[in-house]
This record gives C-alpha cells, sequence and structure tokens, in this order.
C-alpha cells in the first residue's frame, strides 16, 4: 500500500490556524452585532423620547405633536369665494428662560423696545421666570422676526406652525366664530363643521358658505351707525332668502375680531341674532293677521273692530301708542299697530290655533340652523286667554332675531317654513322641501297690509324709494331678571321684506336699549330708530342682490287702501 502524498496530510499548525481564523470572525461578528443593537437601542430612545417631549413636554401651550399631525384646516369662503377664514405658516416667538445666556436685564430692555405689550419690569420678571417655555408673540411679523434673530440670544425661539387667519377681521365674525388654542373649533361655523374642516379627505375643499360678503359688510356698517347714534347697548341684524333659506349676512354687536377672540368682552362673543331671546313686539301682529285670514277667523281687511281707548281684559289693561277711539279695519289696526285690535284678533283665533302656527314656524323651539349657538324660545307655560291676546301683539313670548326672519320668510314665500341655512344652496345642498304654514292666498293678501304700513303707518322711515319695502315695527319693555324695566329700557326691531310686489328677501334689524335724540323728539320707539336703519340697508344691499328701483310698481293697494279712514 503506497503511503499518502505529504502535500496531502493535513498538518497540526494549519488545523489550529485555521480554527482561530474562525474564532476571530465569530467573535468579530459578534461584537458588530451588539453594537448594531446597541446603535439602533439608542436611536429608539432618542426617538421615543422627542415624541414623548412633543406629545407630553410640560410646555405651556405648546402644541402637541397629535396636534401637529392633524392637516390644516380647510378654508372658508362666502358665496362668492371671497376668503373668510383660511390656514396660513406663521411665526411663532417663545421664551425659554432657562437657555437664556446674556445679561437679563439688557434683554428685557431690547424686548421692551421691541414688543411694548410689557414694560421693562415685566419682560425682566418673564426672564427670570422657572417656566420652561413661554410664549411671547403668535402671528409675528417678518421684521420682528428678524429683529429678534438679530439678538443672538438662544433663549428665543423662533419656530412655524399653522395659525388661523382671518382675513377680513370682523367681517361675519359672529358666522364665522373662532378656533381654541389647539386649533379646534370654538364657535360659530369653525364649531359646528369642525370636524369637515379637519377630515383629511375633504379638507381640500373649501367651505362655502351662504353668507355675501358685501351685503354683509353694508349690514354690519349701518347697524353699527345706528348703535353708535343711538347709544344703544347692542344690535343684531339678519337678511334671509326667503326662497332658499340662505343667511346671506347676519350680525351681531358688539363687534367681535375672531383673530384676538381670547382678549374680547363675553358681550362680544355672545351672538344676540341666535342666541338672545327678546320680546320682539309688534313685530308679531303679521303672523296674528295672517292665522285670523287662514282660519277664516278674518275674511277681509275691511272686517271692523271695536278700538277704544283702553282694553279692559283679564283683569288688565290694554292700551294703544295711537289710539283710535272708534271702530276700525284690520288695514288700519296694522297701519297704526293697535295692540287693542291685535288682541281682539288673536283672542278670534284662540290658544290651540295660535299655538299650532308658532310650532310650524319654528318659533317653539330653538332657532333650526347649521350654529351651535342658539337661543330656545320663551312662552308662557299656561297660555291663558290674556296670555293669548298678548302673545298676538308680540308679548309674553321672546324669540332670536332669526327667528323672526325665518318667520317673515314663511309669511311671505308662499306660505312654506324653511330652516335657515348658513350654506351655500348648490351640488350637495339643496333646498330644503319646506312644510306648508300659511295658504298662498294669504300670503298673497299680506304683501299689501304690510306695504301699508311702510307707505301710511308706524314704518314710513323704513322706506327705500323704488325697492317697495314692507314691513313692521316693534317695540318691547325689556325684561331685566325676570321683570319688565322701570327705566323704560327698550328692546326695538323692524322686520320686513323687499320688493313686496314679489317678495324675494327679509330682514330683521334689532336695537338693544336705544336712546332717544334730538331729532327724534325725545322717542325712542321702533319707527325712529330701527326703521330708519332698515330702510338706509335695504338702500345699500338691494342693488347688490339684483333687485332694481322701480317707483312705477307695487303690490294690489287695492286689497287695503279701500279700508282706511283718515285719522281726524
Amino acid at each position: 500500500m503506497n503511503a499518502p502524498t505529504p502535500a496531502l496530510v493535513p498538518r497540526p499548525e494549519r488545523l489550529r490556524l485555521v480554527g482561530q481564523r474562525r474564532q476571530t470572525l465569530a467573535v468579530m461578528h459578534q461584537r458588530l452585532m451588539f453594537g448594531m443593537l446597541l446603535f439602533a437601542g439608542i436611536i429608539a430612545v432618542i426617538m421615543l423620547r422627542l415624541f414623548y417631549l412633543a406629545a407630553f413636554g410640560d410646555h405651556a401651550g405648546r402644541k402637541t405633536l397629535v396636534t401637529n399631525l392633524v392637516p390644516p384646516r380647510g378654508d372658508i369662503v362666502d358665496r362668492d369665494g371671497q376668503p373668510l377664514a383660511r390656514t396660513i405658516d406663521a411665526w411663532t416667538v417663545a421664551l425659554q428662560p432657562a437657555k437664556v445666556i446674556g445679561d437679563k436685564l439688557e434683554l428685557a430692555r431690547k424686548l421692551a423696545a421691541l414688543m411694548p405689550e410689557h414694560d421693562e419690569a415685566a419682560w425682566l420678571q418673564l426672564l427670570r421666570s422657572d417656566k420652561s417655555f413661554i410664549y411671547l408673540r403668535r402671528r409675528a411679523s417678518p421684521s420682528l422676526v428678524e429683529q429678534i434673530n438679530a439678538l443672538g440670544e438662544p433663549g428665543l425661539a423662533l419656530s412655524r406652525e399653522p395659525d388661523r387667519l382671518y382675513p377680513q377681521t370682523d367681517l361675519a365674525a359672529h358666522v364665522l366664530g373662532f378656533t381654541d388654542i389647539d386649533g379646534h373649533g370654538a364657535a360659530g361655523v369653525e364649531r359646528a363643521f369642525d370636524e369637515q374642516l379637519t377630515n383629511p379627505a375633504t379638507r381640500g375643499q373649501a367651505l362655502t358658505l351662504s353668507i355675501s360678503s358685501g351685503v354683509q359688510q353694508a349690514l354690519e356698517h349701518e347697524l353699527l351707525e345706528a348703535k353708535t347714534h343711538f347709544s344703544a347697548l347692542g344690535a343684531a341684524g339678519v337678511v334671509i332668502d326667503i326662497n332658499t333659506g340662505e343667511v346671506l349676512a347676519l350680525t351681531s354687536l358688539p363687534q367681535l375680531n375672531p383673530n384676538v377672540a381670547g382678549n374680547s368682552d363675553p358681550d362680544a362673543r355672545f351672538n344676540r341674532a341666535t342666541q338672545g331671546v327678546w320680546e320682539l313686539g309688534s313685530t308679531f301682529k303679521p303672523f296674528t293677521v295672517a292665522m285670523a285670514l287662514d282660519t277664516g277667523k278674518v275674511r277681509s281687511m275691511g272686517q271692523i273692530y271695536s278700538c277704544p281707548l283702553a282694553l279692559k281684559a283679564y283683569g288688565r289693561t290694554i292700551t294703544d301708542t295711537h289710539p283710535f277711539g272708534r271702530n276700525c279695519s284690520v288695514a288700519e289696526i296694522m297701519m297704526e299697530s293697535s295692540n287693542i285690535g291685535t288682541a281682539q284678533i288673536a283672542a278670534q283665533v284662540g290658544a290651540t290655533d295660535q299655538k299650532r302656527f308658532l310650532k310650524a314656524m319654528g318659533f317653539l323651539d330653538p332657532i333650526s340652523v347649521e350654529l351651535k349657538e342658539r337661543g330656545r324660545a320663551l312662552y308662557p307655560r299656561e297660555w291663558s286667554p290674556l296670555d293669548v291676546m298678548t302673545v298676538g301683539f308680540g308679548h309674553s313670548i321672546a324669540v332670536t332675531p332669526l327667528h323672526l326672519a325665518t318667520g317673515y320668510a314663511t309669511l311671505f314665500n308662499g306660505g312654506l317654513y324653511r330652516p335657515a341655512t348658513l350654506l351655500k344652496v348648490g351640488p350637495g345642498h339643496g333646498v330644503a322641501p319646506g312644510r306648508r304654514v300659511f295658504s298662498e292666498e294669504t300670503s298673497y293678501k299680506m304683501r299689501s297690509l304690510l306695504r301699508l304700513v311702510v307707505t301710511r303707518g308706524t314704518g314710513k322711515k323704513a322706506d327705500a324709494p323704488g325697492y317697495r319695502v314692507g314691513g313692521k315695527t316693534g317695540t318691547a319693555e325689556k325684561i331685566i331678571n325676570g321683570r319688565y324695566s322701570k327705566a323704560g329700557l327698550n328692546v326695538t326691531s323692524f322686520a320686513g321684506v323687499f320688493p313686496m310686489d314679489q317678495p324675494r328677501y327679509a330682514m330683521v334689524v334689532m336695537l338693544d336699549e336705544p336712546k332717544a335724540t334730538a331729532e327724534t323728539f325725545g322717542f325712542k320707539t321702533a319707527g325712529w330708530n330701527s326703521a330708519p336703519t332698515f330702510g338706509k340697508i335695504v338702500a345699500r344691499i338691494a342693488p347688490m342682490l339684483g333687485v332694481r328701483p322701480d317707483l312705477k310698481r307695487e303690490p294690489n293697494m287695492a286689497e287695503v287702501l279701500p279700508f282706511v279712514h283718515e285719522k281726524k
């Protein structure tokens, strides 16, 4: 047998060398894996720490990571596409006192010069604070950011964050509302449509409101002029399309700037048009006459009632501002706003039908609109015969101005109730079908009656030549702490429709505690303040709404004029 070739015989030294190499590679592989795991662990710890600090870090007012991951809110625009609310990328200036390395006294002087909302002492106190994070300015201007950056102080932090901007400032503020510090809707449309505005699936689509910026601006301007001129505590106004229910303008005064809503007085944040409920007085009288027409209790505008100087009923004496002291027709009762005549008509209608009609118009329920800020009507519990009379002329029942506007829309659009809407009617949001409240015949007959009030009655100052205004004044003693004011404080209003020969738009204006002036000869009733304000607004907005002036057109005044006699 031949011996093996020496070259193929494994030597002990070579075997040991191969084993050492394998062992070395194994050790190196283990160390590499350990190093990679250690590195991954460190990265994971850092990421978790960053996530924790962003999500739960104790920085006063700082937005959480969850908030930062939420997509920006969608825009809100008016019916013509004009921006009313949008999200911008704004500069923020913040202070981290523990990281300040410069002279704090000197820094306080510089900050006082750049941001004079605090003096040097207040800035120094903030710089010495033990808080970890303090917002100094949100939505800071580029020039301020540049000057803050030039200070070179690491304790002053500059960052960008989404911020809600209302480019028209206080225009339609009570409709739009505002957002809270976390970017969620806190009032108005911002609150009502918060889910839609933040939904990633819809945020790219602007929310289109029924509001017309031009009409809104005119309403706000004239109401503010009236509030100032008559030294009123507040005011409210609504313009509505009677055929669709679209709210074209809605305002409440005092004004609110949603950009700085947190700095506003609580009274300014209160929406008088949809939250406040008021006795709106004689503006209710047309409803009473319409109820009587629809139920057959009144057959013509010439129907006669006894109108003495005073009427005693159920232990109470009812009087008139413009007493007749004789028999009077339905047309005259409305023209001169007779409480005595209207009380008798309401008594004929009766409690059952009166409540039925008011319920059908939505007056006994919270106002129907998309906003969360909605007022609930106040009305009698027992609904006694006396209550029927007083409700008939607008006392003992309190509603919002928007309630009243939808009521007038119902009365003059052919008799169909439709809830008010703040969304533009169009694809995806059609006109509500409506429910029948008054007959078309009653709706038609009421046109000439309310036009008579403006041409010859208590609403003369509401007329806007050529625009055929019809409507009704309303003056009611203000209720304070559950009782009628003994100081003579009133709420005055004018509710009307134009053009009355072919009704298209209803409007309500209201003044809260207006004062008398020299030019009103000491009077502070609606005919002297709310009525002229109504007329001024119509003259401004009618052309915007496509209503052309025409001095030759009128509703059928033959329905009422034969039954009006000159007062002696």
